[in-house]
């Protein structure tokens, strides 16, 4: 898999909320599928999809561990993910940066000019 395809399958397995709070729980340590589908309100084999998808995006790994195949989590990915976000941050945090400055410009400049007097009004 090439790195785009890569960061696609990344960015296609965490758009789902059921695959975002598995990559919680193995944050904190392997888990077998049970384990795993416990805390949802759906059959195992559709925690085994959502553990297929994340497992083809290479976010987690099965383990055999005799009769257990637990999974655990592997943030590379995620780590690429962060990198590529990081170009948008930066831009975005740029961009601000120059807005922040142009306005402080033109505060200057309304403070410079002086106040518009205003004939009275009848």
């Amino acid at each position: 898999m090439n790195a785009s395809e890569q960061l696609d399958a990344t960015f296609a397995a965490l758009a789902d909320p059921t695959r975002r709070a598995i990559l919680a729980r193995l944050m904190s340590g392997e888990a077998s599928v049970n384990e795993l589908a416990q805390p949802f309100s759906m059959s195992q084999p559709a925690i085994s999809k959502h553990l297929k998808v994340l497992e083809r995006a290479g976010l987690i790994e099965r383990r055999r561990d005799e009769q257990r195949r637990p999974r655990r989590l592997d943030a590379r990915p995620l780590a690429d993910a962060s990198a590529w976000l990081e170009n948008y941050r930066r831009f975005w945090e740029e961009s601000f940066e120059r807005l922040d400055s142009l306005l402080d410009e033109m505060k200057s400049q309304q403070k410079a000019q002086p106040p518009i007097k205003r004939g009275k009004q009848r």
